[in-house]
Formats: structure tokens, C-alpha cells, sequence
């Protein structure tokens, strides 16, 4: 137990006194990087749903294809084909929903640093 264990954390030890200050953030800079990253989070969200929902619908397309270019399994095909877009639509409306998430938490911001929104109608 020669070398000690190096913790990196919001607490430090004063090397004079060897007691425990606290890291202290100012209120403003803690709360915009808070929102910053819920609204990195969401627009990431919302990007992977827009991707599940254009995947989704090549698959739909390819198996809507695969129906006709085969006969023999078209039933198949066709109900591959109705999940298939069935799971596009729900992962349209999840991006739509992490889209509407950022919104919200851009207005959170906007409240917190104290911007006033006049609406006229």
C-alpha cells in the first residue's frame, strides 16, 4: 500500500491542510452545460429514430419487391413487408417525439438564463 489510488472526482484534498474542499460552479455554467447536453441527447435520439424509420422503409420497399418476384412466398413477403413499415411508422414518431423533447428543453434553457418570450397572438 506504498502508492496510493488516485480518485478523480468533484472533491479535492488541500495538500496543506489535508481536509476536503468542493469544487464550487457557478449556477450559470453548470445549468447551460446541463441543458446543452439533454439537448445533444435528444437531437441524437431523434437523429437514430430518423434512421430506424428510413431503414424501415427500405426494408418495407425491398420486401414489397420480393412479394412480386416471388410468387410462391408472397404472403411472406407481404406481411415482412407490413411490420416493416408498421416499425417505420413507430420510429417516425419516436424521432418526432425526441424533436419536440429538444424543443422543450431549448425553452427550459431560455427560462433559466431568463429570456422573456413576448407573444403577441
Amino acid at each position: 500500500m506504498a502508492e496510493e489510488k488516485k480518485h478523480h472526482h468533484h472533491f479535492h484534498h488541500d495538500k496543506d491542510e489535508d481536509k476536503l474542499v468542493e469544487a464550487v460552479y457557478s449556477d450559470s455554467a453548470y445549468g447551460t452545460e446541463k441543458y446543452e447536453k439533454e439537448k445533444k441527447e435528444h437531437k441524437h435520439k431523434e437523429h437514430l429514430g430518423e434512421m430506424g424509420a428510413t431503414a424501415a422503409g427500405a426494408f418495407a420497399l425491398y420486401e414489397k419487391h420480393e412479394s412480386k418476384k416471388d410468387p410462391e412466398h408472397a404472403h411472406k413477403h407481404k406481411i415482412e413487408e407490413e411490420i416493416a413499415a408498421t416499425v417505420g411508422v413507430g420510429a417516425g414518431g419516436y424521432a418526432f417525439h425526441e424533436h419536440h423533447e429538444k424543443k422543450e428543453a431549448n425553452k427550459e434553457e431560455e427560462r433559466a438564463e431568463g429570456k422573456k418570450h413576448h407573444h403577441l397572438f
